[in-house]
Parts: structure tokens; sequence; C-alpha cells
């Protein structure tokens, strides 16, 4: 892709709808079915639709892998912890040789079980207060930093010397079991594991008054990796427009430009309007889609499908050569969180092939022109119709 990309004046606006996939709720129809979706169809009449995997046939995939997936990236080759991805989105200084992890506030029960993974989704403010009681410890030798992020969410960067990210996670992903004791996963990650447990022993100690949020479940522990440039490899000046802090970190480790924006979609089209002159490559990010499937809410996700079709005629306007409407994996509402199933893809530019589509839905993109694509496809489908590919071989 470096040695055929080339630098074109036309620009690519990559719209990724998370959890955009769904399943029928007993209507015969999916969420993006059962939406009001003028726009995306009339998109999908003039341009190409298929069906895309993110990751691979019958896999689930996390948020990570799912965009890395979008942006060209093999995700079977290229890995990255969701810990790192929270500090980075937070703009959190991370060092070589920290250990980051994602963190939940969560509840537990009088019998010390799992009742809410999400300590009731507590706001900020409060999660603040929690995390600065947390903030600060140093455990043989290690410095613990935690930090609010969004919500119940926190980051815990672990920094010191001779720290891997060889450990296991700590949220068993459901309700009603106790929190995982972290396990070192390589023998010499045997120190950090047991760091990380008195962590999370203390922590337990002195949030034990504070229930809801009684508790932390950490997961994604990582470090900094080191990916090819995401600018260089397409030769684009590229920028990341998304709210939620884990995206704007993804973006940062391929090495877009993260543009600073509020947290609805009129924000984020505002943003990309003043930054438009200024870049080749956009990624759009949209998160409510993928929050209402996984708190199996089917009318929700549904709304937010509807109402990001109704902010489209503000970003056509901004004529972009080529158009990307898609997700980084499904979640079905009767699912209640991400699903292996593949997702619509829809390809708008003047030199793609129409199809027969008519509407854009799971049902008819599986007869559409792109046909069932992996995602590490879809930007050479998108360089090829910006004109920014020259020919290979002779």
């Amino acid at each position: 892709m470096q040695e055929l990309s080339v630098v074109s004046p036309s620009k690519i606006v990559m719209l990724v709808i998370d959890g955009l996939g769904g399943l029928p709720n007993g209507t015969g129809k999916t969420e993006l079915e059962t939406a009001a979706t003028p726009n995306m169809d009339k998109l999908a009449q003039s341009g190409s639709c298929g069906l895309m995997q993110t990751v691979a046939q019958g896999i689930t995939p996390g948020s990570a892998p799912g965009h890395l997936g979008l942006f060209g990236y093999d995700p079977l080759s290229y890995t990255i912890g969701r810990g790192v991805l929270e500090a980075l989105g937070m703009d959190f200084e991370l060092q070589h040789g920290d250990i980051a992890a994602r963190g939940n506030f969560c509840t537990l029960d009088a019998q010390g079980l799992i009742s809410d993974r999400r300590a009731g989704r507590i706001l900020t403010e409060e999660s603040s207060k929690l995390c600065s009681l947390l903030d600060g410890m140093e455990i043989d030798g290690i410095q613990v930093i935690v930090r609010a992020v969004k919500d119940h969410r926190l980051v815990v960067v672990f920094r010191g010397v001779g720290l891997s990210e060889k450990i296991s996670d700590t949220d068993p992903q459901q309700t009603c079991l106790p929190p995982k004791e972290v396990a070192s996963l390589e023998s010499d990650a045997g120190r950090t594991a047991q760091v990380v447990n008195t962590f999370l022993a203390e922590a337990r100690k002195r949030l034990a008054p504070h229930a809801p949020a009684n508790m932390v479940l950490l997961r994604g522990f990582s470090c900094l990796p080191s990916f090819p440039s995401f600018p260089d490899i397409y030769k684009m000046r590229s920028a990341a427009i998304a709210g939620y802090p884990m995206y704007r970190g993804l973006a940062k480790v391929v090495g877009m430009d993260v543009l600073k924006t509020g947290l609805t979609l009129a924000d984020e089209l505002n943003t990309m309007e003043q930054n438009y002159a200024d870049y080749d490559f956009f990624f759009v990010h949209v998160k409510g889609a993928d929050a209402a499937g996984e708190d199996g809410d089917f009318a929700r996700k549904v709304s937010v499908i509807e109402d990001v079709d109704r902010h489209l005629p503000s970003l056509l306007q901004l004529k972009p050569d080529v158009l990307i409407i898609t997700g980084d994996h499904s979640t079905p509402a009767v699912l209640s969180g991400h699903s292996w199933h593949p997702v619509p893809c829809l390809l708008s530019s003047a030199h793609c092939r129409r199809d027969n589509i008519t509407e854009f839905g799971e049902s008819a993109c599986r007869n559409g022109g792109l046909g069932h694509i992996n995602a590490t496809s879809l930007m050479w489908l998108a360089m090829a119709n910006g004109l920014k590919l020259t020919k290979f071989g002779a």
C-alpha cells in the first residue's frame, strides 16, 4: 500500500457507527433496517454496498481490533491493549515501560459477587472523586496512577522498572461472579501480577463505603506499541474526530491527528467543517449505537441510527470525494453485547459501480456490489475510489 499510494487532492470520510450491525428483535428487521434512514438509503442507491468482517468469520471483535481492521491493519497481526487506548485517549502521557489498564467501577454485593459491572453508570464527577481515593499508591517501588475517564470508566497506570503486560484481566465480563485475581501469563510477569493484586485489595478497602461503586475491574493491561504510521502508509493528512477517549487513543497510536471536539455528532461534524481544508482523511466516530446495543435497548439504538441519518446532509454539504459508512462490529440489542455477525458497509463516490441496493441494511447489503469483504480491504477500496492508488505491476 505504501508503494502504491499517491498524493491527490481528493478527500475521504470514514463515518463509523460503533456497533452498527444488529439482529431482528422479533419483527424480522434489525435496528438499522427498522430505523428511518432516507439519506443513507439514497446514498446506497447511488453507491456500492456489502457486508464486512472486521476480524474473521465467527470471531467477535473488540472495539480496538475492529477499528484497526477498518484502518487497514490486520488485527491478528497488530494488537493493542485497551488500557493504552484509554490512557492516550484522555491525553495521559504514557512512558515506555508503563503498564496501563482500563478500569470500570463496579458494584459488589454482600457476598462479594458483581451485581453491576458499571456501578449504575455513575457520573464522571463522582468517579473523579473515587479515583482520587485510589491515586498515588506506591507498591514495591511501583507508582500507581489512577485517572477518571468518563462515567464509570477509569485508567490505572503502573509505573516503574521491570513491569510486564503479560497478566490476566480481573473482569469476568458477567455478573454474579467475583472479580478475578490477576495471574501472570509469562514467567517474568509474577511481580507485576502481585503488585496489581495488592493494589486491588487496597482499592476494595478504600471503596467499601462508596456503593454502588465499591470495587474496580481491570482489563486490557498493555504497554505502548509501535505501529506503522497511517499518514505515511496512505500519504494522507489524517484526522480523527471522536468524543470517546478510547477511539482518540487508537487514532493516536496509528499516527492520526486527533482534533478536539464535543460529544455529539453535531459537534463532530462542526469540527470536521472547521478543519476540512487541512486534511485529506477524516475518521468520524459515533458511539451511541454500541452503548444502546450493549444495554439491550433496541429502540434507543434505532433512535441513534436515525439521528446519524438526520445529520448526514451537513456532512454531504462538504462534498467528500469518498464517503464510507460502516461499523467496527455488530452489537445486537437482542444479545446485549458485541457479536460475530458481519457489519453493513456503504461506499459512495463518483467512481464506484452502482448496484441494485435501494436501502441500507443487513439483508440488502448481503446482495450488494461490494460483496462480503474483510475490513482490511476497505482502505484499499477507499483509496482506489479517491484515485489515490497507482497501478500494480507492469
